[in-house]
């Protein structure tokens, strides 16, 4: 069966932080489940995506990948990546602050995990206005006084506090400290990889009533001590013109204001591509297939296969704000 843009069932999870805002952005009833996160495109074992639409439908992610692996991903991202799906897409809603926590580099987690690491980026698509969250040092520490202050509960004093906006990006490499403060909602695109390692959680309890797990020896040598003059991205938004928020080897990310159909052809990063839609309605048709479209509404997703990735976005009532993500091979060493 020839590829198509693909549509992914529901894959909600209830955490400790989450709140209510996710499933009736995704046209669901609201109920009293504390939803943080929506996993869009996700190939972690045991959460795989499940496709909703067309031929392929109830197929998971990784037996497409096992099935089409270069159609479907491209040939340099099989070649990097040993024929695996290398990110992990989520929309996360953060009613209560998140634990202060970092992410292992790829040499540290293939060490450790004998998995990926994770680097990411958020975009705030909504914040209280009240709203923070942490990213980086503002002073200098060592790891001394970070193990002092682990202990004592002292941590947050020295991370650099961020009110944020409806817009704004962060990027978050492996190794810097953060965490999505409450009242907060974002796309995060990242690697994937599922660990995390929990360095303070204000001392409370998960869902199951027991104190979750922290993690603050195995930090130690995750994190990058440094200071950083800016940790915010600075981005000026353009209508009907791609601008790019976050360029690095694991991933590539624009951002799309749309007033009219507008064409995308992108078979020269030899990789798939992730659609987010932020706002409005957008339709994905496809220029290889004109008989094949999805359309995304705001809080919806959807993976375009390397080998079909020449498509038209199509806004709905003139207005339609999407993120586009996929590897930009001109990164790779090889």
């Amino acid at each position: 069966m020839n590829l198509y843009p693909l549509l992914f069932e529901q894959n909600l999870f209830e955490l400790v932080w989450g709140g209510h805002r996710l499933k009736p952005m995704k046209g669901l009833e609201a109920d009293d489940q504390k939803i943080g996160e929506s996993w869009e495109v996700s190939a972690v074992e045991g959460k795989e995506s499940v496709v909703k639409n067309g031929g392929l439908k109830g197929q998971k992610l990784t037996e497409l990948v096992s099935h089409y692996g270069a159609e479907l991903l491209g040939q340099k991202v099989v070649d990097m990546y040993g024929g695996k799906f290398p990110l992990l897409i989520k929309f996360i809603d953060a009613e209560r602050n998140l634990s202060i926590q970092v992410h292992p580099n790829d040499e540290l987690a293939q060490k450790r995990h004998n998995c990926l690491g994770k680097t990411e980026m958020w975009f705030v698509m909504e914040a209280a206005k009240d709203a923070f969250l942490y990213s980086g040092f503002k002073s200098p520490i060592s790891k001394y006084e970070y193990q002092k202050r682990v202990e004592d509960g002292s941590i947050c004093d020295v991370l650099q506090r961020h009110d944020v906006k409806k817009g704004d990006v962060f990027f978050i490499p492996a190794g810097r400290v953060h965490a999505i403060g409450g009242g907060t909602m974002v796309a995060e695109i990242q690697q994937s990889s599922d660990i995390t390692y929990r360095i303070f959680d204000y001392n409370r309890l998960g869902l199951d009533g027991k104190p979750r797990q922290l993690h603050t020896e195995l930090a130690e040598d995750a994190i990058d001590y440094k200071v950083y003059d800016s940790y915010l991205t600075n981005y000026e938004e353009k209508v009907n013109k791609p601008v790019a928020v976050t360029e690095c080897p694991f991933f590539t990310v624009k951002i799309h204001n749309i007033t009219r159909s507008f064409h995308r052809k992108l078979y020269k990063y030899d990789s798939f591509i992730v659609y987010m839609c932020l706002e409005g309605e957008c339709t994905i048709e496809s220029n290889v297939d004109r008989n094949t479209s999805v359309t995304l509404t705001r809080g919806s997703s959807c993976l375009v296969p390397a080998c079909v990735a020449d498509m038209n976005l199509v806004p709905a009532n003139n207005s339609a704000k999407i993120l586009e993500v996929y590897i930009d091979n001109k990164h790779f060493n090889k």
